[in-house]
């Protein structure tokens, strides 16, 4: 199983900026592409960005210009830089790492069966 903890959320004016990490930890083997998703209350879920394992990105249309998503594979980590803030950015801020399948590594069987996903963290805007 793959762990995934946010960090990185609070409360910030409009206009500002945050940083939010996600660290992954476990059969990190079993990730390859990952992104940030986040719900606002009342809405669904929706994906804000991603980024393949070779490094391709892909936005939403309302943060293109204005968030940018990088990893450290080498440390198992996650970001995404928000930048030009605005109140409509108010959500809970998920990191996922999608299920690839079952993968073999060193001998072993990783059945890396799983969508992944931290528990989130609040990001509020104020205008």
């Amino acid at each position: 199983q793959v762990q995934l903890v946010e960090s990185g959320g609070g409360l910030v004016q409009a206009g500002g900026s945050l940083r939010l990490s996600c660290a992954a930890s476990g059969d990190t083997i079993c990730i390859s592409a990952m992104g940030w998703y986040r719900q606002a209350p009342g809405k669904e879920r929706e994906l804000v960005a991603s980024i393949a394992s070779g490094q391709s990105t892909n936005y939403a249309d309302s943060v293109k210009g204005r968030f940018g998503i990088s990893r450290d594979s080498a440390k198992n980590m996650l970001y995404l830089q928000m930048s030009s803030l605005k109140p409509e950015d108010t959500a809970v801020y998920y990191c996922n790492a999608p299920k690839v399948g079952p993968i073999v590594y060193s001998g072993r069987v990783y059945s890396c069966a799983m969508d992944n996903w931290g528990k989130g963290t609040l990001v509020t805007v104020s205008s």
